[in-house]
């Protein structure tokens, strides 16, 4: 069968688009793997009508709406391979399924390089985060920690002064400059320049000469990576954002491959569910005018 669209990344943007084209009355493959970057969160803020509520639900609901569409097909598999070109692209997945559709829009969805400390890991997504709007409030104006990744580290920092009083934990990763220092004494924000050893705990970061600073809550800003290197062997450019790598696209959400369309964190940033959705929600309409007008194209 030819799809209209094959859709690889059935996450929160990529749900988004499909609703859109399914609306449209057009066919849609989506090929999930099930890995939600937020699967470790046990609940979503800052999302219009759904703050507070558990992400897996709303994936769950939104999935089960997106199934009452008769044009949808879903395979729960891992895209591995595409090839062709506008019109006649191919996919193949792990389980070695082989399809075809005349568009391809990627929601790859972001890996998260964090920081190497003993126990962040452990944490991420339940007491050390990376989104002040999505979890500062429950910190309740509390003492938080910024565990330095990058020099995104300072500016995360800075704003995070907003949601309670920040100490920069520079762990020997970041060496701060005098205008650095001034302005994160503006906002109050603490420098501790003592090595981690470990996280402890909720969020309690044990430094290497014994001293233990307790928090409600820890952030950091990680290196982000499409998660698959799929658009990279298609031919799709990339490029260099201050959170890392992401895809290049158009404003109407075109990659640099003709009828390869990309959405959510792999093709912008900031992240958050409300963006990815936003930027799936015009994805998919983009790549429905495609179809409809592909002189436009």
């Amino acid at each position: 069968m030819m799809y209209d669209v094959i859709i690889i990344g059935g996450s929160y943007a990529g749900m988004a688009a499909a609703l859109q084209l399914l609306r449209a009355r057009r066919t849609v493959l989506v090929i999930d793997a099930g890995q939600r970057r937020n699967r470790m969160a046990a609940e979503s803020h800052g999302f219009l009508g759904q703050d507070g509520s558990d992400p897996a639900e709303i994936a769950r609901v939104a999935r089960s709406q997106l199934e009452r569409y008769s044009t949808l097909t879903w395979i729960e598999d891992a895209a591995v391979a595409a090839s062709g070109a506008r019109d006649g692209f191919t996919v193949r997945t792990n389980e070695g399924g082989v399809h075809q559709g005349r568009r391809l829009l990627l929601a790859l969805g972001v890996s998260d390089s964090l920081p190497n400390v003993e126990g962040l890991a452990e944490r991420w997504g339940v007491s050390v985060f990376h989104c002040p709007y999505c979890h500062g409030y429950e910190l309740n104006r509390g003492n938080v920690g910024v565990i330095a990744a990058n020099p995104m580290s300072v500016h995360q920092a800075s704003l995070l002064a907003e949601w309670g009083q920040v100490t920069l934990l520079t762990n020997g990763v970041l060496e701060l400059e005098k205008d650095a220092k001034a302005a994160l004494a503006t906002r109050g924000v603490a420098i501790e320049r003592a090595a981690i050893a470990r996280i402890d705990g909720h969020a309690d970061v044990v430094l290497a000469d014994g001293r233990c600073l307790a928090f409600a809550g820890l952030f950091a800003a990680p290196r982000n990576a499409p998660v698959s290197d799929i658009a990279q062997r298609i031919g799709c450019k990339l490029m260099e954002t201050p959170m890392g790598t992401q895809l290049h696209t158009t404003e109407t959400k075109e990659t640099s491959i003709q009828g390869v369309y990309a959405c959510g964190d792999a093709a912008r940033v900031p992240h958050s569910i409300s963006l990815a959705v936003g930027d799936g929600a015009w994805a998919g309409a983009q790549v429905h005018q495609s179809l409809v007008f592909p002189r436009m194209a």
